[in-house]
This record gives structure tokens, C-alpha cells and sequence, in this order.
């Protein structure tokens, strides 16, 4: 691994974080029901991005080293969060909302499918 590789995950990286926060406050500030509404947005919206993303760097046939580490590695990697969203299904089912969890769960994981591929299939028309 280059230094410049390195470079571009830590700057991916931290503006895909900074963009989580972002759009976790705005949802958060806008939506005030039970559902973690703006984890799922962001996870969402981050496996459309990167079904996209590897399908169009796929179809470069060129040397994408470079712009994974930038996008998907650094910035969607520090967008999305897996972590946040398994913590929000544990602490819905212990709060004993377990529909809601498990809404939560598998709604993420079907959502998150559906929108890879979707945008997989948008970058293969493109």
C-alpha cells in the first residue's frame, strides 16, 4: 500500500464520516419517530452508491486502485456505519420494540440488497 493510497482513504474516509454526521443530524432533526430512519437512509444510499460505483470503475478496464481506496474504501466506508445500525436493532429489541427491530434489520438488509443492485444497474446503462 502507497502513501498515496493511504492519503486517499484517510481523506475519503473523513469527509464520508463527516457526511454521516450530516445527514444523521438533518434526518434526525426532521424525523422524530422510533425507527433509526437516518442509519437506514445512509446505509441505504451507500450500497446504491457503491453497486454504482463498482460498475462503473469495472467498466473503465483501467487501473482503479486509486479511486476505490478514495470512494468506496474511505469515503463510503466512513459513510455508511454497520455498527451503528446493529446497535440500534439490539437496543430497539431490549427496549423490547422487537417488530420494530426486526423491521429494522431486515428492512436495512433487503433495502441495502435492492439498492446495490439497482445502482449496479444504473452503471451499466451508463
Amino acid at each position: 500500500m502507497t502513501s498515496l493510497t493511504l492519503a486517499a482513504i484517510f481523506v475519503g474516509g473523513g469527509t464520508g464520516a463527516s457526511c454521516r454526521y450530516g445527514v444523521g443530524r438533518f434526518v434526525g432533526a426532521s424525523y422524530q419517530g422510533e425507527f433509526p430512519l437516518g442509519t437506514f437512509l445512509i446505509n441505504v444510499t451507500g450500497c446504491f452508491a457503491l453497486g454504482l460505483l463498482a460498475t462503473l470503475l469495472a467498466a473503465t478496464h483501467r487501473d482503479t486502485s486509486l479511486p476505490t481506496a478514495l470512494l468506496a474504501t474511505g469515503f463510503l466506508g466512513g459513510y455508511t456505519t454497520f455498527s451503528t445500525f446493529a446497535l440500534e436493532g439490539v437496543l430497539l429489541f431490549e427496549d423490547g420494540r422487537r417488530w420494530l427491530a426486526a423491521a429494522n434489520l431486515l428492512g436495512s438488509i433487503a433495502a441495502g440488497l435492492i439498492a446495490a443492485a439497482a445502482g449496479a444497474g444504473l452503471g451499466q446503462l451508463l
